[in-house]
């Protein structure tokens, strides 16, 4: 008996989705719940559960197809045998070992074209081939083990992941590889359906807003005073690590008070102003840039603001954000500097009329008193709709920013 497995409602006003990776082949047992396809849609990958025990039957689409909500994308064959438990038959009778030679010692599978290196996205294994690392060297933190692109760029910045060892060729061989011309590959590979909408959402606000840019430089020496001192306190207090983020959430929410046009948008004819601060934090994951929402920021301590960036970041990582909390948020935060940015102009997320972009913090000689010293410095950058938000306005909201991380005591009594 086989039972059907349809693609689930995706979210509010998505209708379609990309079939991104089969994690189960014909075949293959699939337990009650277990997913089996991993789908993406505008915003999210969304994995689809199989709604019984069974084995892996026929696969309806492929990688890359695009599916609608309630269409029928597999089936599970209930009771069904998996491929690797059928019997292999036995021969009738025993062969004598002197009368069939030996065959010959099988070669070695290169990496590049083992099945589990086919199992790996072209992504993750053009990465892997840049690099020459052994995927078998990197812990994978996808669905079953699964590698991603995160996992990859996370063992390249520890400095874990190993090279593809090789055999060393013969001097012929090494002659003739001497001889030959450089090897010139190009691959073709489709944008996944979140690309494609970054993609075009960053256009349309280049096309929508009137985009402008101001910067300030901020010295991070009472922060990282405070973070120094707190850290092991607030660490076993609250059980997660003190980090910038949630001073410059707390230092934005004061700002968006002082000047709430930067947290306002425009819908038609109107601006439409808000009395909370809903702010969107850009994460990493390995389909690209998105942006979860932290709300009611301005209800939130710093102990919790970090709790949920960091569980944005691992869900992030993992492809287990959902939908809904990609939506909405009238500002939002975006940390360059943890890639080694020293400076950028943000580009703004339709419909909010705000980003401010972070950078990495390093010294450099600034006068202070009339005297030079050096400082732990960092950049500031706030993309602004210009429609809306005016230069004074943009440029005092920055100022706010750098006075709160300047003086982290302004954001305790509300200065």
């Amino acid at each position: 008996m086989a039972t059907d497995v349809i693609v689930p409602a995706l979210g509010e006003s998505i209708t379609e989705a990309s079939v991104g990776q089969w994690l189960k082949q014909p075949g293959e047992a699939v337990a009650a719940d277990e997913a089996i396809v991993a789908l993406e849609t505008d915003k999210v990958a969304v994995e689809v559960p199989s709604p019984v025990a069974g084995v892996m039957g026929e696969q309806l689409f492929q990688t890359g197809d695009t599916v609608t909500v309630g269409a029928l994308i597999a089936r599970i064959v209930e009771g069904g045998v998996p491929a690797a438990a059928v019997p292999v038959p036995v021969a009738a009778a025993p062969v004598a070992a002197a009368a069939v030679p030996s065959p010959p010692a099988a070669a070695p599978v290169p990496a590049a074209e083992s099945p589990a290196y086919d199992a790996i996205s072209p992504a993750v294994r053009g990465l892997l081939d840049t690099y020459n690392l052994d995927p078998a060297s990197i812990g994978g933190s996808g669905k079953d083990g699964r590698l991603t692109k995160g996992d990859v760029l996370a063992a390249i910045e520890a400095g874990t992941a190993r090279l593809k060892s090789a055999a060393t060729p013969a001097p012929a061989a090494v002659a003739d590889a001497a001889a030959a011309p450089a090897e010139r590959r190009e691959e073709r590979v489709k944008m996944t359906r979140l690309r494609q909408t970054i993609a075009r959402r960053l256009k349309e606000a280049q096309n929508s807003a009137a985009m402008l840019t101001t910067f300030n430089d901020v010295d991070m020496s009472a922060v990282i005073e405070a973070r120094a001192k707190y850290k092991d306190m607030f660490e076993k207090k609250h059980g997660i690590r003190l980090g910038f983020m949630s001073f410059f959430a707390k230092a934005v929410v004061l700002a968006l008070k002082d000047v709430p046009s930067v947290g306002a948008a425009i819908e038609g004819d109107e601006i439409i102003y808000k009395d909370y601060a809903d702010l969107g934090v850009a994460v990493s994951s390995p389909g690209g840039l998105v942006v979860p929402i932290l709300r009611n920021a301005q209800a939130k301590s710093f102990a919790q603001i970090e709790k949920d960036i960091a569980d944005f970041g691992d869900r992030a990582r993992k492809g287990r954000l959902k939908i809904d909390e990609l939506q909405g948020g009238n500002f939002t935060i975006s940390n360059g500097g943890v890639f080694g940015s020293l400076l950028s102009t943000p580009i703004l997320n339709p419909p909010q009329s705000g980003v401010l972009g972070l950078h990495r913090v390093e010294d450099r000689p600034v006068v202070k008193n009339g005297q030079i010293v050096i400082r732990p410095m960092m950049y500031l950058a706030l993309s602004y709709d210009h429609r809306l938000i005016d230069g004074r306005e943009a440029v005092t909201f920055l100022v706010r920013v750098k006075e709160a991380i300047e003086d982290p005591a302004r954001l305790l009594i509300d200065l």
